[in-house]
């Protein structure tokens, strides 16, 4: 019997979700409150899980791959959010590696979320080696550190905000009230940042269950400016840890975002100033924070990962590059090239400080590129010119890198704090 690629129903989503736990090593076992999970998501309005975007290789009725798609917006530099498709629950089992069907899958997907009119596809990848070839480019990277926070040099006397505001510790329904009005604060000022349903809310303050792996809470903190506007958002986990008699607690921030300088300064003040607690790991931060410096000795913050994150895969070149700002005049002719015909083509770039135009041109290309690495440049955190000295981007006439590099960078690097 050959190999069937197709959308899910109902009835394949025990196997389905069995697939999707063999391909990411977890238990293949699949619980009762997980495959109803997932068809309660499956009528749910904002579409977390749309029936007509997973699909399902079969082979002989057993489910030997998985791959969804869904609705996202995705802020590009100078604050609008365009169309995304966001990909994730990718995978091939074992068996049937390298026979074509995650090309399949991402294909339909694409040409799916063309003809919809999305300006990107977006993903978070496991491995590095697989998407490039789907056109997809990292075009975000994160860095996590490690603070020694003896090392640090903070006062230990610390006793509060300096500058009028405060930091309150919170409850779930308070992070729920206050938490998707400051994401949205952060996403229209913070390129690579991606939009949270009201779902991403319920499950990540334990109102909503995703499966049956038990929910421990974390503990919350807000901080308010002199004029009582939150402005500020912590999230973290502690391990009550000592040793002879010394305490060694170790906090996991698993968010902390910021809408202002103060609101960013006085959380992590707040957190490294903690009792008990010797070690804080920052979470997958933008490689570019500010936390590094915050600290009277930086070298207290060690890095522990530093790694790409988010990839986009560009479907709409001139809705991608109309939609961001740029900070500098210029025009660019790019040759975009794309195995498989979505989006390549000659674009004539048009742009300054009051916007941009995007446009086919039959002019001769500047320079030339393939899909992916557009991706990789669309948010302003990589150099055409250092991408040039890989061979990945070509020069075609003199000067064309240097413009690129003016047009295209972005003075902070873009950061996407969320998995998906």
């Amino acid at each position: 019997m050959s190999l069937e690629v197709r959308t899910l129903t109902e009835l394949d989503l025990p196997d389905w979700i069995r697939a999707l736990h063999t391909g990411f090593l977890r238990s293949p076992a699949v619980s009762k409150e997980e495959v109803e999970s997932r068809r309660t998501l499956m009528s749910a309005a904002e579409g977390a899980f749309d029936s007509d975007r997973t699909q399902g290789a079969f082979d002989a009725g057993r489910c030997v791959a998985t791959f969804r798609s869904f609705v996202q917006r995705l802020t590009v530099p100078g604050g609008t959010a365009v169309a995304a498709n966001a990909i994730s629950n990718v995978t091939v089992s074992p068996t049937h590696r390298r026979r074509g069907l995650l090309s399949r899958m991402m294909d339909t997907d694409a040409r799916a979320a063309k003809e919809r009119g999305d300006v990107v596809s977006t993903l978070i990848a496991a491995e590095y080696p697989i998407y490039g070839r789907y056109g997809f480019g990292p075009a975000t990277w994160a860095t996590e550190w490690e603070v020694d926070t003896a090392r640090a040099g903070l006062d230990p006397r610390y006793a509060g905000p300096s500058d009028g505001g405060r930091v309150d510790l919170a409850g779930p329904a308070e992070v729920r009230e206050h938490g998707p009005g400051l994401h949205e604060r952060l996403r229209a000022a913070r390129h690579g940042v991606i939009d949270r349903t009201e779902r991403w809310w319920l499950r990540n303050t334990g109102a909503l269950a995703v499966d049956d792996r038990p929910w421990q809470e974390p503990f919350y903190a807000l901080y308010r400016s002199p004029g009582g506007t939150v402005d500020g958002l912590l999230a973290y986990t502690a391990d009550d840890r000592w040793e002879a008699k010394v305490p060694q607690g170790v906090v996991q921030v698993l968010e902390l975002t910021a809408v202002s300088p103060a609101a960013e300064r006085a959380l992590w003040h707040f957190l490294l100033s903690t009792d008990l607690v010797a070690r804080v790991r920052t979470g997958l931060r933008a490689p570019d924070d500010v936390l590094p410096l915050l600290l009277p000795d930086p070298r207290a913050a060690r890095t522990v990962t530093h790694a790409d994150y988010l990839w986009v895969r560009p479907l709409d070149v001139p809705a991608l590059l109309t939609a961001r700002t740029y900070t500098t005049p210029g025009s660019l002719v790019l040759e975009v090239a794309d195995r498989a015909g979505l989006a390549n083509g000659r674009f004539l770039l048009e742009a300054g400080p009051d916007g941009a135009t995007c446009v086919p041109t039959a002019r001769g290309a500047e320079l030339s590129l393939d899909v992916a690495e557009l991706g990789t440049l669309a948010l302003g955190d990589e150099a055409a010119s250092r991408l040039a000295v890989l061979g990945r981007v070509s020069e075609e006439r003199a000067g064309a890198l240097a413009v690129a590099d003016g047009l295209l960078r972005t003075a902070r690097r873009p950061w996407c704090p969320d998995v998906f």
